[in-house]
C-alpha cells in the first residue's frame, strides 16, 4: 500500500508539473488558440476513452452507445447554466448524476445480454437518446442549445481529468473492480464463484456513463453550442476506436489513444481532402501490426524499462 500510495504521489507531482508548464505557455501564447482547442478536446476525449474501458475493457461488456451518454452530460449541464442560470460546478455534478442515472437505468434490462446482442442494443438506445433530444423544443431541436457560456478551461478539464483517472484506477484496483475483471475473463466461473454478475457490469456501465456526462458538460461549456449532430453514432465508434487501438483493459492504453487520435486529427487539418485517409491508413497499419492494442492490457511504468534492462544484463551475463 505504501508503494502504491508512493507512485500515486509521484504520478499527481508529475501532472502538477505537466499543467504548471502548459499553463504558463497558454498564458504567454506560445500555444496558439487552435491548439489550445485541441488540448482541452484530448482532454475530453481522453475521460471518454477511460470511462468506455471501464466498461468495454475491465468488465468485458461491449457497449457503443457511450455518444449518447456524452449528450445528455451535454445538454443537463448547459440547461443548468443558460436556463436556469445556476453555477458551472452545479451543472458538472448534475450532468454527471444524470448520465449515471441514465446508465444505471439502461444497464439494468440490457446488461444481461452478451457480446454483439448488447453492442447492438447499446446503439440502439444512444440513437433513441439522440432522436428523443432533436424533438424536444425546449433545447433547441434540430437547431441545437447555443449560446452556452465558455466555463470550460484548461485547468477546469486538465483536474477533472486526473480526478476521473484516479477514482477509476483505484476502483478497479477495488474489491467491486476485481469483481468486474472476472466477469472479464471468465462471467460462467465468476458467477459459480458468487459473484452477482448483473450487479457489478451495471456498476461499472453507471460510472462509465457518468464520466461521459462529466465529459459532455466541459464539451458543451467550451464549445458554446450543444447540438445533436455531435453525438451521432459515429462519435460512439471513435471513442470504441481509442480505446480499441490504445489496449483494451489498459489505462494507459486508453489515454494513449485518445491523444494519439486527437493529435492525428488536429495536425491532418489542414488537408481535409486527405484527413480521413491517411488517418483511416494510420489505424489499420497498427491494427495489423498490434491487433491487441498499442499496450494490449498492460500499463505503461518504469518497472517496464527495469525488467527489460535486467533481462538484457541477465542474458549478457550468461553469454
Amino acid at each position: 500500500m505504501n508503494s502504491i500510495k508512493k507512485h500515486d504521489l509521484a504520478t499527481l507531482g508529475a501532472c502538477a508539473v505537466l499543467f504548471a508548464i502548459v499553463q504558463t505557455l497558454l498564458f504567454v501564447d506560445f500555444i496558439g488558440p487552435f491548439w489550445e482547442l485541441n488540448i482541452i478536446l484530448i482532454l475530453i476525449n481522453v475521460i471518454l476513452s477511460v470511462s468506455l474501458n471501464l466498461i468495454n475493457g475491465y468488465t468485458g461488456q461491449f457497449s457503443i452507445g457511450h455518444a449518447g451518454f456524452l449528450a445528455v452530460g451535454a445538454y443537463t449541464g448547459a440547461i443548468i447554466t443558460v436556463k436556469l442560470g445556476l453555477p458551472f460546478e452545479l451543472a458538472l455534478v448534475v450532468g454527471t448524476l444524470c448520465s449515471a442515472l441514465l446508465g444505471f437505468l439502461i444497464g439494468l434490462p440490457t446488461l444481461r445480454l452478451n457480446g454483439d446482442y448488447l453492442a447492438i442494443a447499446t446503439l440502439g438506445l444512444g440513437e433513441i437518446i439522440r432522436i428523443c433530444i432533436l424533438n424536444i423544443e425546449y433545447v433547441g431541436g434540430a437547431s441545437g442549445l447555443m449560446g452556452i457560456p465558455r466555463f470550460t478551461t484548461f485547468a477546469w478539464a486538465f483536474w477533472i481529468t486526473v480526478f476521473i483517472i484516479f477514482v477509476i484506477k483505484n476502483f478497479k484496483n477495488s474489491a467491486p473492480g476485481r469483481c468486474c475483471l472476472a466477469i472479464r475473463e471468465n462471467e460462467i466461473a465468476a458467477e459459480t464463484m458468487g459473484i452477482d454478475t448483473t450487479k457489478y457490469k451495471v456498476m461499472a456501465f453507471t460510472i462509465g456513463a457518468g464520466f461521459a456526462g462529466t465529459a459532455g458538460v466541459l464539451f458543451a461549456h467550451y464549445f458554446y453550442i450543444a447540438h445533436p449532430a455531435s453525438f451521432t453514432f459515429m462519435r460512439s465508434f471513435d471513442i470504441l476506436t481509442m480505446v480499441v487501438l490504445g489496449g483494451l483493459g489498459s489505462m494507459t492504453g486508453a489515454i494513449t489513444g485518445a491523444v494519439l487520435l486527437t493529435a492525428i486529427s488536429a495536425v491532418l487539418a489542414e488537408y481535409p481532402e486527405w484527413r480521413m485517409v491517411i488517418y483511416s491508413l494510420t489505424l489499420i497499419i497498427l491494427m495489423i501490426n498490434r491487433p491487441q492494442g498499442l499496450f494490449g492490457s498492460k500499463e505503461l511504468s518504469l518497472k517496464m524499462f527495469r525488467l527489460g534492462g535486467s533481462d538484457n544484463g541477465r542474458a549478457t551475463e550468461s553469454k
